[in-house]
């Protein structure tokens, strides 16, 4: 398990990172979410060890990770930007690689880079962003590491190559019991690939949840009646947000599926109807729930 006890870091005056706390457990895809500058690279290069906590304290498996060779063995980080030696190919970079990863293995780099079609003799400089992208990835996969920390995992990526790293992920989740923690700005980029996602917002973690949980327990429906109403009509129900254009009212709702509907069909309305909604719109509801006031800005990332 992955711990971060009121982890702050500060970059001059710039507080990047401000009393952060969190619970990764192990053999999940963790997705963490915010817009730019919410301070989510920072947070990965602390996981890693790049960095070291002002204030606070990240411990794998109860360790510090911070200059501790053995913690930082059992994860790799691949950055928004891929570094590689000068004038290197997917072979020099798997020799590097392999000198400091003990379980590095060769067989898994040749076959990864043979199903994503990149060429391992080719230099990475003529390569383009998403191939280098994927070649940082193949790279990572092939380490053995027990804690995956990619940041803008699937930037420049190709909507196949995205299904394909997305298999690869879920399969060192599924068959070795890997831990992946990914970034994004993008919450529809995640929220059909991770376990669990947590919202970056100024520094801190201000929502967590399981997906499936949270996506099960925000129900979104339109219903009309013929008579005048307001919300007090709908006392008794966990009411997140209310919205009413003429006699149609948009109403989300905290529960249970089938019991919210059957109190509702239980008022008689003129019209009752599920409507879909995202993972995008829960988490906007469950931040004003909260008292977050986003700008346009934040609420679209």
């Amino acid at each position: 398990m992955i711990t971060a006890n009121n982890v702050t870091k500060r970059f001059q005056d710039i507080v990047a990172l401000d009393h952060l706390s969190c619970h990764i457990p192990d053999s999940c895809v963790y997705g963490l979410v915010g817009a730019n500058g919410a301070g989510k690279s920072t947070f990965l290069r602390l996981l890693s060890g790049v960095y070291k906590p002002d204030e606070g304290s990240v411990l794998m498996n109860q360790q510090h990770v911070f200059e501790n060779k053995e913690a930082k063995k059992r994860s790799v980080f691949i950055a928004d930007e891929f570094w590689a030696l000068p004038r290197a190919d997917m072979k020099r970079m798997s020799a590097l690689y392999a000198s400091v990863y003990e379980a590095y293995d060769p067989k898994k780099f040749l076959a990864l880079a043979d199903e994503f079609g990149l060429p391992v003799d080719r230099p990475l400089n003529t390569f383009s962003k998403g191939m280098r992208r994927q070649a940082a990835i193949i790279q990572a996969l092939s380490t053995g590491a027990d804690v995956y920390l990619f940041d803008e995992t699937f930037d420049g990526l190709d909507p196949v190559m995205r299904s394909l790293v997305k298999k690869k992920l879920y399969d060192e989740v599924f068959d070795r019991g890997a831990t992946v923690i990914v970034t994004s700005h993008s919450l529809r980029e995640l929220e059909d690939t991770c376990d669990q996602l947590a919202l970056l917002y100024k520094g801190g973690i201000v929502l967590e949840s399981d997906v499936n949980e949270l996506k099960t327990s925000i129900i979104k429906m339109q219903i009309a009646f013929a008579e005048q109403y307001d919300k007090d009509k709908f006392e008794g129900l966990d009411i997140v947000s209310f919205a009413k254009l003429g006699s149609v009212s948009t109403l989300i709702v905290r529960g249970e599926k089938m019991e919210c509907q059957k109190k509702l069909e239980a008022m008689d309305p003129l019209l009752l109807e599920m409507v879909p909604i995202t993972l995008e719109e829960i988490f906007v509801y469950e931040m004003e729930a909260l008292g977050y006031v986003f700008d346009k800005g934040d609420s679209e990332q």
